[in-house]
């Protein structure tokens, strides 16, 4: 029989009841924002995890030996007790229905809101192959995803690292750093070969050859193969080629949870579909993280990023027109990913796997760099080895300045936007 409930119901006080699913980065910044602009609101967070926030940015500082456990946490429990927002950790939502304003848990708990963000983000997608979920074979992250690879890291001198991406790349850097001698699976001949061409490619793939992580490129996993305890013990390529391991780390790609809006009407693409307010096509329900399609100001068209800064001004973003209950801000972001493994910074901004045309420029065996245009404007980019132009790109892209005919001018070591041609800005919605 199910309960009905609403959360924290005080009856001598008429206060805004707000639901967020997710503790990400992205729910805990709404929690934190509709705390701050609505006082006296009724807030619950309800999450899948068994631990409150952490840092998802520093998990891999952990699973390399670098970092104890306890700076990883950014908000533990009694965070939420001191500003009066009900935590449930351990908790699935079963079911969404936006006309009633309700939700369902595993429990039997249904649970009223005022307004509800959907912050649920993604799950790692599994290789489709023979023993893709023996014991060993790792994705990477959450909390406890990381405390899995560090402890087989430690323990086993060979690993298999599958992905050629963001996440891929964090997992063949812990390698390094636990002395494992991995093999760096790729398919193609790059590394993030959407980003990179064969010269800044080639950066990092040195990088990861010092540090003992061998990259194979035109490969792939054709399965898992086995120990009689059902552990992994090699991963065998499409060509039959076999390479012996003590445990495999997995990251091709995040499935988004969208489950829980099957039957509800709210437009789904990949994700949860979004305006510029974080509103999804529901009344009083709001979306932000990794599972967002969101309508970019800047590119005027459906982007997604799963940036840890993006997520968390999604979240605020989403809060704070929960509170105002209208237009009251737009969600308008340039994204950064860092990559800190290395002896030579790396960072990759907006959105640089989506161009139309592409600037690149070598400046030295450790210094690269590449642009993304689309329609003559920049929309993203790639910074290795140094990183002084960023500010500079990233403002290009929030004037939505047409310049993709000023190459030379753009790849200069230090960018002068003054200098540029000056092209007015094209006004979207």
């Amino acid at each position: 029989m199910a309960i009905h409930i609403t959360p924290q119901f005080k009856p001598w006080r008429m206060s805004q009841s707000y639901v967020v699913v997710g503790d990400g980065i992205a729910g805990s910044s709404a929690a934190e924002t509709l705390r701050e602009r609505d006082p006296d609101a009724e807030i619950t967070v309800l999450t899948e995890e068994g631990e409150a926030l952490y840092n998802r940015i520093l998990i891999k500082e952990f699973a390399k030996g670098k970092l104890p456990e306890a700076p990883i946490s950014i908000h533990d429990e009694s965070w939420y007790e001191d500003h009066d927002v009900d935590l449930r950790l351990n908790t699935v939502v079963t079911a969404l229905r936006p006309d009633d304003h309700e939700i369902d848990t595993h429990d039997g708990e249904t649970l009223s809101y005022d307004k509800l963000l959907l912050a649920t983000g993604g799950t790692p997608t599994q290789l489709p192959v023979e023993n893709a979920g023996a014991d060993g074979v790792h994705h990477f992250w959450t909390f406890q995803d990381a405390r899995n690879i560090k402890e087989d890291a430690e323990a086993s001198e060979r690993a298999v690292v599958v992905g050629a991406g963001l996440l891929g790349i964090d997992i063949a850097a812990i390698c390094g750093a636990q002395d494992v001698d991995a093999k760096y699976l790729m398919r193609g001949e790059c590394w993030w070969r959407y980003a990179l061409t064969e010269a800044g490619g080639e950066i990092i793939h040195d990088a990861l050859r010092e540090m003992g992580v061998e990259p194979v490129f035109d490969s792939g996993v054709d399965r898992f193969e086995v120990d009689d305890d059902g552990r992994v013990a090699a991963a065998v390529d499409p060509d039959g080629e076999r390479y012996p391991c003590g445990w495999a780390g997995v990251a091709i790609g995040l499935d988004f949870n969208v489950e829980l809006l099957q039957g509800t009407g709210i437009e789904r693409d990949d994700g949860i579909v979004v305006d510029q307010y974080m509103r999804t096509t529901a009344d009083d329900v709001y979306a932000a993280g990794d599972v967002t399609r969101y309508h970019d100001t800047i590119t005027g068209e459906r982007e997604q990023n799963g940036s840890w800064g993006s997520a968390k001004e999604q979240g605020s973003v989403a809060a704070t027109n929960m509170v105002a209950g209208g237009e009251a801000e737009a969600f308008r972001w340039v994204s950064t990913y860092s990559i800190t493994h290395f002896d030579f910074p790396f960072l990759s901004f907006g959105h640089p796997t989506i161009g139309d045309e592409y600037a690149e420029r070598t400046y030295s065996d450790s210094e690269w760099r590449r642009v993304a245009f689309k329609n003559g404007k920049v929309v993203g980019g790639v910074l290795i080895g140094d990183l002084s132009a960023q500010s500079a790109y990233k403002r290009l892209m929030k004037e939505e300045r047409v310049v993709a005919d000023q190459t030379d001018a753009l790849l200069q070591k230090q960018v002068d936007t003054e200098a540029l041609e000056e092209v007015a800005p094209t006004t979207r919605g």
